[in-house]
């Protein structure tokens, strides 16, 4: 047996064996691909199918005149033109307080009593001005005498009455003083009273028993601080977008946070020429009457704004449209369907077709459009 054959014969029978065993079968390109997915639609959440759909009523939307209207938030503010400063004009320190803040005050009541060595200057000043005047009467007395018996010239005479006048305006001069400083002449006393200029309500007051008092010492000239409340402004802020729908003498609806459902008419009496650069707003003066001073200073409003020009607006019962998740919806029928429409609402008009309120639709609606007429009930059958 040629034995080099034999192993020739063997490796290459080994070698075809390999070969054979190490390739790897073709893949199939269509088993390796993913499967495919399917897409399943939910339905939309604004078309809502109930059963028997005739049950909801439909109602056809409609179109009034009226004007419009911007609603602002503001707060009430004192009439400057009815504010008064109580101002003590003899210096020292406060010994008395005879009002509090808040206090409703008239015309010539006691407020406060200030301790000052102005009294005693100025009453001296006044006396001294009383006997140089008394004095100069004596001697223009006597050289007028003298002069009608001829015992002395004209000019004796007329320097007299000189004398006379000069010391008269200086008297006149000094009890002006005194009445600034709130002294009485005939009764002159320790303190200088300090009253009230005007019936009004205390709406500031700077000075505490003991305290600086005065328009020279380091305390605040202005002690108290009196607003006749008859008469009150409200201070609004209106967006420069909408600057345009206000005008001076536009009327206004007031409504207090305090007194919910009363409502009191006011006038825009100006406009800020100056916008707030953060905020971007103006502000806007309305004059409001307050006789019964119902309204008090600080207190917040919401105004509502009117304007003069009459538009068209598209309406549907209040009930036909549906608040939820603060926006604003009404429902359309939609074959066997009712389709959930988003709209801009607007106020309410009250007794606008046979006395049922009427909401306005200020977007997302036109006047014959057809709506559900009671959104809340189609809602609630929806859900159930």
């Amino acid at each position: 047996m040629n034995y080099k054959l034999f192993t020739a014969t063997i490796a290459s029978i080994t070698c075809l064996t390999l070969a054979t065993g190490c390739k790897k079968p073709a893949s199939d390109p269509a088993a390796e691909a993913p499967p495919k997915v399917t897409v399943e639609h939910a339905g939309d959440v604004n078309f809502i199918h109930v059963e028997h759909p005739e049950q909801f009523a439909l109602v056809g939307a409609t179109s009034v005149q009226t004007t419009n209207s911007l609603n602002v938030t503001g707060s009430v503010n004192p009439d400057i033109s009815q504010t008064i400063p109580v101002i003590s004009m003899a210096n020292g320190r406060v010994v008395d307080i005879h009002a509090r803040l808040g206090d409703h005050v008239h015309k010539g009541q006691l407020l406060m009593e200030v301790q000052s060595t102005d009294v005693s200057g100025a009453f001296a000043t006044y006396l001294k001005a009383v006997n140089d005047e008394r004095l100069t009467k004596i001697q223009l007395d006597r050289a007028t005498l003298l002069y009608g018996k001829g015992a002395i010239p004209k000019s004796q005479l007329e320097i007299a009455e000189n004398g006379e006048k000069d010391n008269l305006s200086d008297l006149t001069a000094a009890e002006q003083q005194l009445k600034v400083l709130g002294i009485d002449k005939n009764n002159p006393g320790a303190s200088v009273k300090i009253y009230s200029p005007a019936t009004g309500v205390i709406i500031s007051q700077n000075v505490t028993n003991a305290a600086a008092a005065g328009v020279g010492l380091a305390g605040s000239s202005t002690a108290f601080t009196i607003a006749d409340l008859s008469h009150v402004w409200v201070i609004c802020d209106v967006y420069e977008n909408d600057l345009a729908s206000v005008h001076l003498g536009q009327k206004a609806d007031i409504k207090l946070n305090a007194l919910p459902g009363q409502t009191i008419t006011g006038t825009i009496s100006d406009i800020g020429a100056v916008l707030d650069p953060s905020i971007r707003t103006a502000k806007v003066r309305i004059q409001v009457q307050n006789p019964n001073m119902i309204m008090r200073i600080g207190e917040f409003v919401t105004a509502t704004l009117h304007g003069t020009q009459p538009v068209q607006h598209t309406v549907v019962p209040a009930n036909a449209v549906l608040h939820l998740q603060d926006k604003d919806w009404v429902y359309l029928p939609a074959g066997n369907e009712f389709h959930r429409v988003e709209v801009k609402a607007g106020p309410l008009v009250p007794g606008a077709a046979g006395g049922q309120t009427q909401q306005e639709i200020n977007a997302g609606l036109e006047p014959g459009q057809q709506v559900v007429a009671s959104a809340l009930a189609l809602q609630n059958a929806a859900a159930q």
